[in-house]
This record gives structure tokens, sequence and C-alpha cells, in this order.
């Protein structure tokens, strides 16, 4: 298992820098740069410079320089900007270099969690990232524990009794709840439940009270969950169905074969095979889905939610980011998950091992 711990570990180096190369290459083709948004902020085609870029300090000092008659620019509108501000601006944002040189020291940079700094906020890129991190724990976590806490029993209960009136009608609750969009029930959560047209039960911003600090140990739980309901009753329903399901026919198809048969001969009793021979064969499909589940709970599951709610976590970065060419935090946040899910990846096959000990990796011929 050590060889296959330590394979699997190299691997990880060429998958995250085929995946931070590929992103990279991207970026260089796409219109809008972080130059650009400066340009079309200074000739009154954006936001005020001053709102959006901070900590620039010569650079954006030379805003108040005179515009010149003829200019030519590789940026859109640059046309009438001095060719010195410029050259200072793309210093600035290091266009200064040859891309393979930008991406050669991004990539070392980020080798040693150097993540630099925002291009348009004084503040470190990792900075940023633990800033939102707790929204983003906050509905990951909660968000995995009642998919796995109530849909695995749940789907357990379906298919032992699978086709009965139970199962039927369940399923009927799970394929309309997995159908409609999680930030449409967030919205009519907001009309019904929080000051929309119906009742004002629940806050819509943030994750706690303005007087969360004045309140007793148990009054920050009650506020904290009390903030959080709304949020994870919306983003729970899909996963809640896919889980459930999941496991549902992961355990009919295991019901089905023949060591099932051959246990209940040997006079074992329903509960006997389903918990000591169905449950850990079954439950390898749901491991498996496991990194997916959690990577998508922390980062990409949550952005409409967390846009509906006013929740400032993970998601929402990533998406201002990327529209403000922000490409630290993009970047980033990118090297960052990718790295999480590689490594979540190999725990879940090291799980894979201790659910069934009949499982040996290091027997797999490399591919």
């Amino acid at each position: 298992m050590g060889a296959y711990i330590l394979r699997r570990l190299l691997l990880m180096i060429p998958t995250i820098v085929g995946i931070m190369a590929i992103s990279f290459a991207v970026i260089q083709f796409a219109p809008g740069g972080p130059v650009e948004q400066v340009i079309a902020q200074l000739t009154g085609q954006g936001d005020s410079a001053n709102d959006r870029i901070s900590g620039g300090g010569d650079t954006i000092g030379s805003v108040q320089q005179d515009f010149t008659e003829e200019v030519s620019s590789q940026y859109r509108g640059a046309q009438g900007l001095d060719p010195e501000f410029i050259a200072k601006l793309e210093a600035q944002f290091g266009f200064d270099k040859p891309p393979l040189e930008r991406f050669l020291l991004m990539m070392w940079n980020y080798i040693r969690f150097d993540f630099g700094e925002s291009y348009f906020r004084s503040i470190d890129v990792i900075d940023l990232i633990a800033e939102k991190l707790p929204v983003s724990i906050s509905l990951g976590v909660w968000i995995l524990l009642l998919s796995y806490v109530i849909s695995i029993p749940l789907g357990i209960k379906k298919a032992v009794s699978d086709g009965s009136r139970f199962d039927v009608w369940t399923s009927g609750v799970i394929i309309v709840a997995y159908a409609v969009p999680g930030f449409l029930v967030g919205i009519m959560l907001i009309v019904m439940f929080a000051g929309g047209s119906f009742y004002d039960l629940f806050p819509l911003r943030g994750l706690t009270s303005d007087n969360f600090a004045e309140l007793s140990p148990w009054g920050k739980i009650v506020d904290y969950f009390w903030h959080l309901t709304l949020p994870l009753i919306a983003l729970s329903l899909s996963a809640f169905a896919t889980t459930t399901l999941l496991t549902k026919n992961s355990f009919i198809d295991e019901i089905r074969k023949q060591y099932v048969t051959t246990a209940r001969a040997k006079g074992l009793t329903e509960r006997q095979v389903l918990y000591r021979h169905v449950f850990r064969n079954a439950m390898l499909i749901i491991i498996a889905g496991f990194p997916g589940a959690f990577i998508s709970a922390f980062f990409t599951g949550s952005l409409l939610i967390e846009h509906i709610f006013s929740l400032d976590g993970l998601g929402r970065l990533g998406f201002d980011s990327i529209i403000k060419r922000d490409y630290p935090v993009v970047f980033a946040t990118l090297f960052i998950f990718s790295l999480i899910g590689l490594v979540v990846g190999l725990i879940s096959d090291l799980v894979y091992t201790w659910v069934d000990p009949r499982i040996d990796f290091e027997k797999r011929d490399v591919g």
C-alpha cells in the first residue's frame, strides 16, 4: 500500500501542472484582462478605479497624466492614454513578462504556497480565502452531514421495501425535489419565510446577527442555525435526492446477488444479512462519490445560494474574481481545490480498502 500511496502522490504533480497549464492557456485568449479592466474604468466604461483598485501606489497615481494624441496599443479603448502609463499597468499586473515565464513563476510560488496578493484588493489571496472560508465550511459541512445522515438510512429503507407504497411515494417526492433548482427553492423560501409576502421568521444576510458577540453560548448556537436554516434547506434537496437514489440502487444490486441468498439459507436474519454482508459492498459506490460531493459542497454548489441569501463565501468569491479578472484569486482557488480534490480522492481509495479488505490497489496495473 505504501508504494501505491507514493505513486498516487507523484501523479498529483503532473495532474496539478496540467490543470493549471490548460487554465492558464485559456485565460491568455480571454478578452478583458485586468489591464483592460483598469483602462475601461479610466475611460468611463467601467466603475470607478478607486472603488475597485487599492494598493496601486504610483501606478494609480498616473491616472492624472495627460492624454497623448497618437498612441497605438494592443488594448481596446487605450487610444489616447500615455504609453508609459500602459507599461506601468502591465508591470503592476506582471504582464510585462512572456506568458511562459509568468506561468513558471506562478507555479514556483504556488509550490511554496505563496499565492500573492489580489489585483484589486489590498489583501493577500490566502487571507482573502480564509476570510470567506467560514461561510463555505458552514454550508459544506452541514449539507454533507444532512445528505449522508438522512439519505443513506432512507435509501436502505427504500431498497428493503422496493415496490411498496412507501417506496413509490418517497420516490415521487425525491424526483420532484431533484427537479426543482436549489435557487428557485431559495427564492420561494425567502418569499414565504423571510419577509417576502407571508412570514418574517428568518434573516436574509450573513451567518450571525449583529449582536452575536453579546449572546450567550447557547444563544450563539441558536442564532447560527437560525441564519443557516433557509440556505441549508435550499441546498440540501438535490444532494438529498441524489444520495438517496444512489444508496437504494446500490443496495438493490447487492441484495439480488447469490451470496445474499446463501446467507439467508444459513439462517441469518434479514438485519444480519443487510448490515453484515450487503452494507459493506453496497457502500463502496457511496464512498466513491464522496470526493465529488465534498468539493461541490465546499465550492461549486453554493454560488447561487450564497448570492440569494447574501452569504459571502468561496463560491461568490470565485465568481466575482472571474468577472473582475482577478487572476491571482482565480488561479489560487483553482490550485487549492484541485489539490484538495486529488488528496480527497486518495483518501477515498484508502477508505475503500478499509471498508472492503479484498480490494488491493497494489495488484492493479498502472494505466
